[in-house]
């Protein structure tokens, strides 16, 4: 396919892409980047498309593609985060300041008080906290939105209880 072809079949395809994207993110900045992202990319791999191929279905598939790679990104950096606790806790404990000391006590209270959370539960806290909204964490994860939201209360009310010596 011409190179002028291909770029008039995407321009055609755009509102469809970006109701597709909207479907996928249930945000429309989200969305905006989605589309973004997939049309730079269908465009750098447009010697991957050939003309007896479905030009909207080979679209579908990259923002379906994308979209999830963002996901496993954004979960993988959350585990990140997690696993790099201990090295923190290490350099913090090594240092002989007793400030540092209490905050690294406090650290550890927390990430235990949020590890011994159920798994069920920890997965929406964290989206949450990434900065998903209930109506996200609801789509991505096939729930109720109310379950959503009442997991996460029921996350807020444990972590109240557990970490009231941390407000003094």
């Amino acid at each position: 396919m011409e190179k002028v072809d291909f770029t008039k079949g995407i321009l055609a395809i755009q509102p469809d892409l970006h109701r597709f994207a909207y479907k996928l993110t249930a945000d429309r900045e989200s969305a905006n980047d989605l589309v973004q992202d997939c049309l730079l990319q269908a465009l750098d791999n447009q010697e991957k498309f050939t003309y007896s191929k479905n030009l909207k279905g080979w679209m579908y598939t990259l923002m379906r593609n994308i979209f999830v790679n963002n996901y496993r990104r954004t979960v993988r950096e959350m585990n990140l985060i997690d696993d790099s606790y201990s090295i923190n806790q290490q350099h913090l404990i090594e240092d002989e300041d007793a400030d540092r000391f209490e905050f690294t006590y406090d650290m550890k209270q927390l990430y235990r008080v949020i590890h011994s959370i159920p798994e069920e539960m920890k997965v929406p806290f964290q989206m949450f906290v990434a900065g998903f909204k209930y109506r996200e964490i609801a789509e991505k994860l096939g729930l109720p939105m109310g379950t959503v939201k009442s997991r996460l209360f029921f996350i807020r009310k444990r972590l109240k209880e557990e970490l009231k010596d941390f407000s003094s």
